[in-house]
């Protein structure tokens, strides 16, 4: 794209790049028709997770299968980080909605810019990888069960849990370390990854794609194989019943959590 004048391109190497921001002030004011339906949104889906962490909580108390109890610290890391993910983001762009401020005068330096981009690539990261993540250790459960001498401990796994967390954080700061950049993007109210034909910026979209993809098809694979092995053992012997129960319940969550990750990301990462 060309530049329209002297000082968008004098701007091109900061996170405005070409974005016109008043014409894209304009559009936004025209085109969303009343801030109060992402904020009214934004509330649900953070009560939602507020009351399914309660439950997780609650649930993992009583759980004296240590099984059951790594895979709902999984689950725990996974509504934990979509709470915030939430709450950092709609911190940011529902109140854009509300003032419409223009970003080159509140953000100059783009420090807010560069926050919010790392927030929308840490935050959309980690839920891919920790639905690979819970998918790998019920594979290994489920099909391997004795291959390990007992199963992954609470410790243990919010361990996994923070090594995924860190590794998304460390892909989120490659912007701010120099390869690829965080800009504005339409209409205004939001900071992602540049999609511009700069080397920078295509190696970190394609490392950012390709991982996200690499973690729901990893998902997908791990979880054909643990559906189809608990297909064929679920009318198997009467004292193992409730066991298998308990594995279908995890597995039936990790379906749910696969496929609204591939619908929600995918199309996004393709």
């Amino acid at each position: 794209m060309e530049p329209r004048n002297s000082s968008a391109a004098g701007r091109s190497d900061t996170c405005f790049g070409v974005f016109n921001a008043s014409d894209g002030r304009d559009t936004a004011q025209n085109s969303i028709t009343s801030p109060w339906f992402s904020t009214a949104f934004g509330l649900i889906g953070l009560c939602s997770n507020l009351f399914a962490l309660c439950v997780l909580l609650s649930s993992s108390r009583k759980l004296s299968s240590r099984a059951r109890s790594s895979f709902l610290v999984f689950l725990c890391g996974l509504v934990v980080t979509d709470f915030m993910g939430l709450l950092v983001t709609a911190s940011v762009i529902i109140p854009y909605h509300f003032i419409k401020f223009t970003w080159a005068e509140v953000d100059p330096s783009c420090h807010l810019c560069n926050f919010l981009g790392f927030s929308m690539v840490f935050f959309g990261q980690c839920p891919l990888l920790l639905g690979a993540t819970m998918a790998g250790e019920r594979f290994f459960g489920i099909n391997h069960p004795f291959s390990r001498s007992t199963s992954i401990s609470k410790r243990r796994a919010w361990s996994i849990v923070g090594l995924v967390w860190g590794f998304s954080c460390l892909l989120g700061l490659l912007p701010v370390l120099g390869l690829g950049r965080y800009t504005l993007q339409y209409p205004g109210s939001w900071c992602f990854l540049t999609l511009l034909p700069d080397t920078g910026d295509i190696v970190f979209c394609l490392l950012f794609a390709l991982l996200g993809i690499f973690s729901v098809l990893l998902s997908f694979i791990f979880n054909t194989v643990s559906v189809v092995t608990l297909c064929r053992v679920y009318h198997d012997r009467e004292s193992v019943q409730r066991r298998r129960d308990s594995e279908v319940e995890m597995m039936v969550q990790l379906v749910g959590i696969m496929i609204i990750a591939t619908i929600c990301w995918m199309p996004l990462l393709v």
